[in-house]
């Protein structure tokens, strides 16, 4: 049973999600503002946040980014309709997905499997035929869902950007558009925005790349997309 933490100061909105969460088999807990997400992630890590852009006090961008460096959980934000711009703030600071009020709760609890099954908390152990992907010099363990660097160091990633990096890995050497990107790193759970693909790619390639401005690994392909340019190979 996944544990979901719903993050929201309207208290009818925590009760509906909390209910319709329940009924669908999670174990879910709610708090109302940020001191009491981490009294309650103390208690207990969640699998995911479902995370509120307005809270009273500390707000949802701060704890976004707050949760990323400190827990290893998969965040979904909940934005204000038409506020593209914090959608691409959230991303930036690791958020998983984001989905805009009012929404359907169907389609929430959508979005809310397609990111713990990327983030494997839905869905049993796989037996991968490569589990350790190697491309100039880093390694990729797709079982733990780890990178680490040339110099073995671990380089932390949210799940959205090591699904996007396994895509790359997965399709070395051969243009991506974003529209393709999309549903192979998020399935069919998604808003067609170009601009989420970008920012993750941008997020990728600061932690990726010696010079973010002059890549060498992830490549803009003009009109067509993104090119992964390094060779994979199995260790």
């Amino acid at each position: 049973m996944s544990r979901i933490l719903i993050v929201d100061d309207d208290l009818e909105i925590l009760a509906l999600l909390q209910k319709f969460f329940c009924r669908h088999g999670y174990d879910v807990e709610v708090a109302r503002d940020g001191a009491s997400m981490w009294k309650a992630i103390e208690r207990q890590v969640p699998e995911l946040v479902i995370l509120d852009l307005m809270l009273p006090g500390e707000d949802g961008l701060s704890l976004c980014q707050r949760l990323r460096a400190e827990q290893r959980v998969a965040i979904l934000m909940l934005t204000a309709m038409g506020e593209l711009s914090d959608r691409i703030i959230g991303l930036e600071l690791g958020a998983d997905d984001y989905l805009s009020k009012p929404f359907d709760a169907r389609e929430l609890l959508a979005r809310v499997r397609a990111v713990l099954r990327r983030a494997g908390d839905a869905r049993p152990p796989r037996d991968d035929a490569r589990p350790l992907l190697g491309f100039s010099g880093w390694q990729l363990d797709v079982t733990r869902r780890e990178l680490r660097s040339p110099e073995g160091v671990m380089i932390p990633l949210s799940g959205g950007e090591f699904d996007l990096l396994l895509v790359f890995v997965e399709h070395p050497q051969r243009i991506l558009s974003r529209e393709q990107l999309l549903d192979l790193a998020r399935g069919h759970a998604h808003d067609a925005i170009d601009r989420s693909i970008d920012v993750q790619v941008s997020r990728l390639r600061r932690k990726l790349e010696a010079d973010a401005k002059r890549p060498v690994v992830i490549r803009t392909v003009r009109n067509g997309g993104y090119l992964f340019i390094p060779a994979v190979s199995r260790l």
